[in-house]
């Protein structure tokens, strides 16, 4: 009988092509997702002016906004369909469905007309493509941090595994980037007007190489015993009873994680509509903090696999909630760029540290025949109750209390809560388990 808590391996692959081909391919994919889905948040603006008619600046920010959270609402339904069928007919399928579905939103997304000229017809079409862009990215992340785990030798799985969250950060620096330039070389009523499209169909000329890619995958499941041992629900739901504490503390872990990422990519307008700096600058702040993310979830990775996932999670979140409100401190104080691009730079590459290891640690501590699924619902359940509304939350904070600290609160609470619950897991890192092969 196999062991379905156990990683299928590959035969006639070394560690080298493991983690060259499959990494490399899953990274790609999963980047190119995040990169429309992400610069979607650092045009709300733009996009606000494009498909919502008002006299108030506030009002379109948050009629944006609030189409950027619709997104959000179907990410837990992708998860279960896509991410239970990776469990059932194996990752590779399911991470091309998932790709396919969101190049098709986001193609509807770039070359939909303008309110002003189709009318009522614009925000609708809309607002059903960032739908149909959640429910791909709802069950994205589960299938391909599965097959990150599983497709890694038991001692690279925490490098592996870490280009996950790093992909998400390659995803917002490459968005960031296309922003900077646009903005140097547009007018600001060019990219008010059609300068975020370009932004989009960037991500979307990417497509079919993401797919080439994706399609060419080995598959990590064996398919033969999921046939003979897995027919029906009923087993499945024993499994998630009998993980219901990993689940629950991976749900606050990503709870936290999500009001902190989408609270990070929300400093481009934040930086522009509340500190009234250049929109050059602001892009630039993007940047440098997803790219410094880059590094810190590529070391978190590192790091895992030497000394732990248990003391990778715990030390550098606390350091990032001691830094949080002294950094936005000293932000808000001088709005300058050293502030904004040293500041929250220095507070992203901390930041970003503990949630490799994370990732790795609840990919570990679930059984193969509901990693997937599970992950994806666990990701996706998290972030649509609080990454949707986050920057909308921040937004209406700022606006009613006006103070441009507000922010920093909410990233506060978000820390100390992820902090508590990676303090509650378990180390799962293979050779730091006695007796125990995951």
């Amino acid at each position: 009988m196999t062991d379905q808590s156990a990683p299928t391996a590959i035969s006639g692959s070394d560690s080298s092509v493991l983690i060259g081909r499959g990494v490399l391919a899953v990274t790609i994919g999963n980047m190119l997702e995040f990169y429309d889905f992400i610069t979607y948040s650092f045009f709300a603006i733009q996009i606000g002016h494009t498909f919502f008619s008002s006299n108030s600046q506030y009002t379109s920010l948050m009629l944006s906004l609030a189409t950027f959270g619709a997104g959000f609402v179907t990410r837990p339904i992708g998860a279960v369909v896509i991410g239970s069928y990776s469990d059932r007919a194996g990752r590779r399928p399911a991470m091309v469905l998932s790709f396919a579905m969101m190049g098709s939103a986001i193609i509807v997304l770039a070359l939909t007309p303008s309110y002003a000229t189709i009318g009522i017809a614009a925000p609708i079409i809309v607002i059903i493509a960032r739908m149909v862009q959640g429910f791909s990215l709802g069950g994205e992340v589960g299938p391909t941090t599965a097959y990150l785990m599983e497709v890694a030798p038991p001692n690279r799985r925490g490098i592996a595994v870490s280009w996950q969250p790093a992909s998400q950060e390659i995803a917002a620096t490459a968005g960031a980037l296309v922003g900077v330039l646009l903005s140097r070389t547009m007018s600001e009523a060019a990219l008010d007007s059609y300068g975020w499209r370009i932004a989009f169909l960037i991500g979307a000329a990417c497509l079919p190489f993401g797919l080439w890619l994706r399609a060419g995958l080995p598959e990590t499941v064996d398919l033969q015993a999921v046939e003979t041992h897995m027919k029906g629900a009923r087993k499945r739901l024993g499994a998630v009873r009998a993980n219901t504490g990993i689940i629950i503390l991976g749900l606050l872990v990503l709870a936290s994680g999500t009001i902190i990422t989408y609270v990070g990519q929300y400093m481009t307008t934040y930086a522009e509509n509340t500190l009234h700096v250049a929109t050059e600058l602001a892009f630039a702040t993007s940047v440098i903090s997803n790219g410094l993310g880059i590094v810190g979830a590529l070391s978190g990775g590192w790091l895992a696999d030497r000394i732990g996932r248990w003391p990778v999670m715990v030390w550098p979140q606390l350091a990032a909630l001691l830094l949080t409100y002294p950094i936005f401190l000293w932000i808000v104080d001088t709005q300058s760029a050293w502030a904004l691009l040293g500041g929250f730079g220095f507070l992203s590459l901390v930041g970003s540290i503990p949630y490799s290891a994370f990732y790795v640690a609840l990919a570990e501590g679930l059984p193969q025949n509901i990693r997937g699924g599970a992950f994806a619902t666990i990701y996706a359940v998290a972030i649509a109750a609080f990454g949707g509304t986050a920057q909308l939350i921040v937004t209406w904070l700022i606006h009613v209390t006006g103070n441009a600290l507000a922010p920093a609160w909410y990233m506060l609470l978000a820390t100390a809560i992820g902090l508590a619950a990676m303090a509650m897991m378990r180390e799962t890192a293979p050779d730091r388990v006695a007796g125990t092969d995951r």
